[in-house]
């Protein structure tokens, strides 16, 4: 099974009155993701809005999604029906159609 790991590389703040976020990243960090397509190299990642802002102010975080594989987790075997509980004389059922007073 496929799943994506987040890996975290900067983080950004929110330009008032424009709808731009400007991040800071380590080089160093980005040069860990990077890749080469058709002889240049490139670095491709995201950028997410905070649930809420950290203590400098930024309210977004960058990160780089890598696919790894996985185990699948085991499926379970279907659980046996739980027994149901034996009718007790009290609880007979009365016959269909005839009506007792």
């Amino acid at each position: 099974m496929k799943t994506f790991v987040k890996n975290y590389i900067g983080k950004g703040k929110h330009i008032a009155g424009l709808q731009i976020v400007k991040v800071t990243c380590k080089l160093e960090d980005l040069q860990k993701y990077a890749y080469e397509y058709d002889g240049i190299q490139y670095v491709t990642f995201e950028v997410a809005k905070m649930k809420s802002t950290d203590s400098f102010g930024r309210d977004h975080t960058v990160y780089v999604s890598n696919r790894i594989e996985t185990e699948e987790p085991a499926i379970k075997q279907e659980e046996e029906p739980a027994p149901q509980p034996e009718e007790s004389p009290a609880m007979e059922k009365e016959p269909v159609g005839e009506i007792q007073f």
